[in-house]
């Protein structure tokens, strides 16, 4: 009863705080298909979309519809989609993954307490258990599979049998991997019980449910999926050579961090020896046949992909250590610290995105909507009304187009307008730790971003903007804000004319100049108001920065060095590092402005 409290005190302390988790990484596929499967329950994986850009049909997604079924019952239950009941009810699937692993390790280990909570702390399970992806359904499937069917195996009775081939059948219909449980528990039952029949078949049931899968879609849909995802891995190069190489050395790398480095190395070092040689062959056997499956499969690298393993490696550990409990309990603290302090910046990334969009609603309003990014930001874009954009997209002046640096933006065109910067923020998590992010260089949910496990930086994770296309053609080269005609070069953070001479910025002013025909300085003259915290002005032109100096209160002129926009027109950018606020003002206001432009 104690090591049931005590697995049910972790996953109340690493699900309940983070039941309004926002929807992140691949969740909007997998509601798609949910959508799909309120319209067509046989085939949620008919569901089409936008892509980085290009229409894919959902039959070459890399899993099968399982998590689309379940995901579509909880939206028809629910009505529409929100993060905190679409997240309640994920929860029974890390409680089933939680209960697998005990009886698991109950069953290969004196300390299956420790083995347990080794599991439920790590990076994976905590930060993904989260998600609406398909990683916890299947490994809470795959897990109880395997307690079942090893159950079976030592007792001989068929019930446990039938629960397994059920449980096995679940995860392959939720994950392709789950072909890798084949030549694993062949093995198992190869070591204690060969003759039985029933278990062979047993064994091989994510084989043939697979199989009648592809044969159902094949009859039913006239697409054979295995043929529709290979022809996605050629068309995105996903099984190229460097693609697998960079594949191994990520989960490579990530299997040093499935449980705290410190513990394996001790438990290798200063162990005792495991006392049941054949349960340490099959949970070799597991580690190995699994990860070799995921070199041989997988393109990405994510750690996500270890879930699987990381139960008979905690079960090893804490056989070695069984002896020193307190190694133990510190390993898992240290596990269970960083698991949360990731958990909590990877939630802070994606509420970035959420709350931009919510922050832009009044922009939104009357006006067609692109989303230019993937992940978060286009689902929460894409609830306000925006449209995915799609490649060579020709946008309209009056359109809105949200964009992220991070999140797999792609090219389109603005029709001859111009687009001209409305607003911009820094996705800043609270803990200088990163999943993914513009700096972080981490592998954790795909190798192309890195080789770390997972990035250490304070720079931002993502820079999101939204850019209003504009149709008008500028005339002034430079612009005294005093200027009759200055209204119409203005496009955002600058405040009304005041002593018909200058004008208050907000922290960010943009203009749209026309283009001088030869090269011309950039020049801006200021001042920085005595009471101001502003010290640091930045002059950009197109989204390059030209110059970035420290101020002193005072006026101050800016010059660049001679440039010449690319096009006709240029959009000019005045940003000051720090803004303030006068009593009975609510402006934010940065430095006085009395001209900007090319001289």
């Amino acid at each position: 009863m104690r090591g049931w409290l005590a697995i049910a005190a972790l996953l109340a302390l690493i699900r309940l705080p983070f039941l309004w988790t926002p929807v992140q990484g691949d969740d909007p596929y997998y509601l798609f298909g949910a959508e799909r499967a309120l319209i067509d329950p046989l085939h949620p994986s008919h569901a089409r979309y936008l892509f980085q850009g290009r229409e894919v049909d959902m039959r070459g997604h890399p899993h099968p519809p399982g998590n689309a079924w379940y995901l579509g019952a909880v939206l028809a239950l629910a009505g529409d989609v929100s993060e905190l009941p679409f997240h309640a009810a994920y929860l029974p699937w890390s409680v089933l993954a939680a209960a697998a692993a005990y009886a698991l390790a109950r069953r290969f280990t004196s300390r299956p307490v420790w083995a347990a909570l080794l599991f439920l702390a790590t990076p994976a399970f905590v930060i993904n258990g989260n998600s609406l992806e398909s990683d916890m359904p299947f490994v809470a499937c795959w897990l109880a599979g395997f307690a079942l069917f090893v159950k079976a195996v030592d007792t001989g009775r068929a019930a446990w049998l039938a629960g397994a081939a059920a449980a096995l059948a679940a995860s392959a219909m939720i994950a392709y991997q789950a072909l890798a449980a084949v030549p694993i528990l062949l093995f198992y039952q190869w070591q204690r019980r060969r003759g039985w029949l029933a278990a062979w078949g047993a064994a091989l049931i994510p084989a043939f449910t697979i199989g009648a899968y592809q044969a159902f879609e094949r009859l039913s849909g006239g697409a054979l999926p295995a043929r529709v995802l290979s022809g996605y891995f050629t068309q995105y190069g996903l099984q190229s050579v460097m693609n697998k190489l960079s594949n191994a050395a990520m989960l490579t790398i990530h299997l040093a961090w499935v449980i705290f480095p410190a513990l394996p190395l001790l438990a290798w070092r200063k162990g005792a020896p495991v006392r049941q040689q054949r349960d340490r062959t099959f949970l070799w056997v597991w580690i190995g046949g699994f990860f070799a499956f995921a070199l041989i499969v997988f393109f990405a690298g994510s750690m996500r992909y270890l879930l699987p393993v990381v139960l008979p490696v905690a079960i090893l550990v804490t056989e070695k250590l069984r002896e020193k409990p307190r190694w133990l309990a510190a390993g898992f603290t240290a596990q269970l610290a960083l698991s949360l302090a990731l958990c909590t910046a990877n939630y802070d990334h994606w509420a970035g995105y959420r709350d931009f969009v919510a922050a832009m609603q009044p922009q939104m309003k009357g006006r067609r909507v692109w989303v230019n990014g993937e992940l978060g930001l286009r689902y929460y874009a894409e609830t306000e009304g925006a449209m995915p954009l799609a490649v060579g997209q020709a946008v309209r002046p009056g359109d809105l187009v949200l964009t992220s640096d991070l999140a797999f933006s792609t090219k389109f065109t603005t029709g001859g307008g111009v687009l001209a910067p409305l607003a911009e923020r820094k996705i800043q998590p609270r803990l200088p730790l990163r999943l993914i992010g513009l700096e972080a260089h981490s592998g954790y949910s795909a190798v192309a971003m890195g080789f770390l496990p997972f990035g250490v930086t304070s720079a931002p994770a993502d820079i999101v903007r939204a850019e209003l296309v504009l149709e008008r053609k500028p005339v002034e080269m430079f612009l005294p804000v005093n200027a009759p005609d200055a209204g119409q070069h203005i496009v955002s953070g600058v405040y009304s004319l005041e002593d018909n001479a200058w004008r208050w910025t907000a922290g960010r002013a943009v203009f749209l100049l026309k283009s001088p025909a030869a090269a011309l300085p950039l020049r801006a003259s200021l001042r920085v108001y005595e009471q101001s915290p502003a010290s640091r002005v930045k002059l950009q032109m197109d989204g390059e920065t030209l110059l970035d100096t420290a101020v002193k209160p005072g006026p101050v002129e800016l010059v660049t060095l001679p440039v010449k926009p690319a096009g006709e027109s240029a959009t000019v950018t005045l940003t000051v590092d720090r803004t303030f606020t006068a009593a009975g003002d609510q402006r934010e206001l940065g430095v006085i402005l009395t001209s900007v432009g090319f001289r």
